[in-house]
């Protein structure tokens, strides 16, 4: 994701909706001190100006990371990318992950599609990565028995 904030946060700065608002905006580019009650009854806010922008969520990886949490930085870095994915391919993806219901190419084909479609490496890498463990604990999708059923007669 070419996201990349240019500021260098450190832990003091959490939460940042209190010690940093100046960063944060909604994907519309509104300021976050719009968010508002008064600005939602009267429609001045639409729904994208309630969904997390992908700016916000690398700046709470970088916290995470000053705080010694790499593997929630990680979480915030593919939750960025995903906030591009439409949400009916997030639901797929979900599916496809589950244990037993994608084969190996099929994890391969999700993540070639994350990769180049959605500019989205690291769930791309998050999926590589699942189909390799996946495989190596047989619970990559089966293929269907055959029926034997005409031929045993």
């Amino acid at each position: 994701m070419s996201l990349s904030p240019t500021i260098e946060l450190r832990t003091e700065d959490y939460p940042l909706s209190v010690n940093r608002p100046d960063l944060l905006a909604t994907p519309t580019g509104k300021p976050i001190t719009a968010l508002t009650m008064e600005a939602v009854v009267s429609g001045e806010l639409s729904p994208d100006d309630l969904r997390i922008a992908p700016e916000t969520l690398l700046l709470q990886a970088q916290l995470a990371e000053a705080a010694g949490r790499p593997q929630l930085a990680a979480n915030f870095r593919r939750a960025a990318e995903m906030t591009a994915i439409p949400d009916a391919e997030v639901l797929a993806m979900y599916n496809a992950l589950r244990p037993r219901k994608s084969s190996g190419p099929q994890l391969a084909e999700l993540a070639d599609r994350l990769e180049n479609a959605y500019s989205a490496p690291e769930c791309a890498a998050l999926v590589r990565e699942a189909a390799e463990v996946y495989a190596r604990r047989n619970l990559l999708a089966r293929p269907p028995a055959a029926d034997h059923s005409a031929t045993d007669a």
